[in-house]
């Protein structure tokens, strides 16, 4: 029996659930999710096994104009994820506008690789907008196939799978076939943590942060974790912690339930929060907490 393996490479405009359908495809919560622009920073890979088969997705930061040095790294991990893809999953939405704008497009284009255009969201439309969201798809890459689907409700993801596993090229797995991600726990802890000040916070304040774990101890029943939030100001430090620490409990306590579902054990968990000034264009920075 011949075996396939590849890269797949999901790409897109910011928002558009790229990380959803990853996650849907791969059945684990690999990439974290909000309903916030530029929560995904990394690019996290998540692989699925067959008898015969092997995928290795590759979540990807949503496309944008740099503004600082982290968003220049994040559009590293962009290009290289064209230029090493067997085949891209390019995601967009019903309610994008001006999806076509943009240099990746054209990239896509010229890169010779086989493409599925993935339309995200149709449960927020009718049969009738659906269909003009897919005609321009279908013109402007003749030959890939455009499938509508919704990844919150999982609809329509064993078409994006059947479509993946038929243009997967011949070749031996790239990993071992019990591996599940490139990942290790203490990134998987910090993005837990970096979701809830996501989903707790409004305005700059996630966009300002990052989160860094100072030790891991994984015991047998228990896993002891130091984690230290970032911030660039003063001003929001106080707003992470919040009146006498209410906020920053709500968030190591939220954080502590999903690590706990997560990693399948017990987790005691210690929030600290640091002002580091301009982490976000500072190179040795963005070394330590694994951007480059």
């Amino acid at each position: 029996m011949n075996h396939k393996s590849g890269f797949v490479n999901i790409l897109g405009n910011p928002n558009v659930g790229k990380s959803t359908i990853m996650n849907a495809l791969v059945g684990e919560k690999l990439s974290i999710i909000t309903s916030k622009a530029q929560t995904t920073r990394h690019r996290i890979m998540g692989i699925v096994n067959g008898e015969d088969f092997q995928i290795v997705y590759s979540d990807t930061p949503g496309i944008l104009k740099p503004k600082y040095k982290l968003q220049e790294t994040m559009m590293s991990f962009v290009n290289s994820a064209l230029s090493d893809a067997d085949m891209i999953i390019y995601v967009t939405d019903v309610t994008e506008r001006n999806a076509f704008e943009g240099e990746y497009i054209d990239r896509i284009k010229e890169a010779g690789i086989p493409v599925i255009i993935a339309i995200n969201k149709i449960d927020i439309t009718n049969q009738e907008e659906l269909e003009k969201k897919v005609e321009p798809w279908v013109k402007a890459f003749p030959g890939s196939p455009v499938i509508p689907v919704s990844a919150i409700l999982k609809f329509n993801l064993e078409a994006l799978l059947n479509a993946i596993l038929q243009r997967l090229p011949e070749s031996p797995p790239f990993f071992p076939k019990d591996q599940l991600t490139d990942k290790y726990e203490r990134f998987f802890a910090s993005e837990i943590i970096r979701e809830k000040i996501l989903l707790n916070y409004k305005k700059e304040i996630p966009y300002s942060v990052e989160v860094e774990i100072e030790s891991f101890k994984d015991e047998k029943k228990l896993i002891s974790i130091r984690a230290l939030i970032h911030v660039v100001r003063d001003s929001q430090k106080g707003i992470i912690i919040g009146h006498k620490g209410s906020m920053l409990k709500k968030v190591g306590t939220e954080a502590r339930h999903d690590m706990e579902d997560f990693f399948g054990k017990s987790v005691f968990l210690e929030l600290y929060v640091k002002v580091s000034k301009d982490w976000r264009d500072k190179p040795l920075s963005l070394k330590r907490f694994g951007y480059q």
